[in-house]
């Protein structure tokens, strides 16, 4: 049985200089003052897993304010089909200038060079891409780059305690595969848990197209989790077709036992990538907001104990919320 994760999440791009599983690329420059409050700076990084002959690009945001003395926690970042480490930077440039780190992987066998080629097989390239192989492949993409950002020079600036793994869209299966949802292939599980992270961000989570038994895959999953969506969060693409109301099941039988659940009125599936105009232009900046809050709420509840940003949050957006629940032991 196929394992067919999402099928859809338009971002952006990105590239760069091929390098070893070593880490290449500019380091962050030094500081001969103090960092300033906020600010962060952008680097890429190509590595090659040789183990697996797969590139793995990506970008790191990292806070000027990040030292040894005072590392800074990880999020690490997974993209929807079809998309590149360039993309979700509203996302990973705030998260850097409130002081988390945020790792953006580009995904090479799902990325944005299925847009190329002959326009006439590009469902076949789309449907190519969300099999097993690449659906697993990806999860081992989320492992390997934190192996080598955790052994390279700037590990001493991140603090490998406090890590989460976030996504959109297929990027949002890949993160529930790290954080413990379980399969089953020729009769036997493939659990891909990466022990390191330590919550979950969820943006448009699709089904896991095929599978009858959310909760057998899900309930495994016990870390912290976030889950936002929209109420016309749908998926079209030729053979697979999603409701938004599949994202609320997705939350449903995610086993944590601390998740909260944000469902926005109206919106896309794609209003939580780049693009500035998709689900309408005023609600795509309110939204985008909206999630930027929520989500620094949720990562200060988990790292810092004060739940206080998640209890206010949805007074705050009470416009264009159609739902929020929060489930605590």
């Amino acid at each position: 049985m196929t394992l067919h994760t999402p099928l859809l999440a338009l971002a952006l791009a990105g590239g760069l200089l091929l390098g070893s599983p070593s880490l290449r690329a500019q380091p962050a420059p030094p500081l001969a003052q103090a960092p300033t409050e906020g600010a962060y700076v952008t680097l890429d990084f190509e590595w090659l897993d040789t183990a697996r002959a797969r590139r793995v690009p990506v970008r790191l945001y990292l806070p000027e304010a990040a030292r040894a003395a005072t590392p800074a926690p990880l999020v690490v970042f997974s993209h929807g089909i079809g998309g590149s480490r360039q993309g979700y930077s509203w996302l990973g440039r705030h998260w850097a200038s409130r002081g988390y780190a945020s790792l953006h992987l580009q995904h090479v066998g799902s990325d944005r060079s299925l847009w190329g080629g002959n326009p006439f097989e590009l469902v076949g390239r789309l449907q190519g891409a969300a099999q097993d192989a690449e659906a697993l492949a990806r999860v081992r993409d989320l492992s390997f780059a934190l192996d080598q950002l955790l052994a390279g020079e700037l590990a001493p600036r991140l603090d490998a305690q406090r890590i989460v793994a976030a996504g959109h869209s297929y990027g949002a299966n890949t993160v529930l595969l790290a954080s413990g949802a379980a399969v089953q292939r020729d009769g036997r599980e493939l659990s891909l848990r990466d022990p390191r992270i330590q919550a979950a961000i969820v943006l448009s989570a699709p089904p896991f197209y095929g599978e009858t038994a959310p909760e057998r895959i899900l309930g495994p999953v016990r870390v912290p989790s976030l889950h936002v969506t929209a109420t016309e969060d749908v998926i079209r693409i030729p053979g697979y077709w999603s409701g938004a109301e599949d994202r609320v099941a997705v939350f449903d039988a995610t086993g944590s036992a601390q998740k909260t659940l944000a469902v926005f009125a109206g919106g896309s599936h794609s209003i939580f990538t780049d693009r500035a105009g998709t689900g309408g232009a005023q609600l795509n900046q309110q939204v985008k907001e909206a999630t930027r809050a929520l989500s620094l709420a949720f990562l200060d509840s988990v790292f810092k104990g004060d739940a206080r940003g998640l209890a206010e949050w949805p007074q705050q957006f009470a416009g264009i919320v159609a739902r929020y629940t929060r489930s605590n032991p």
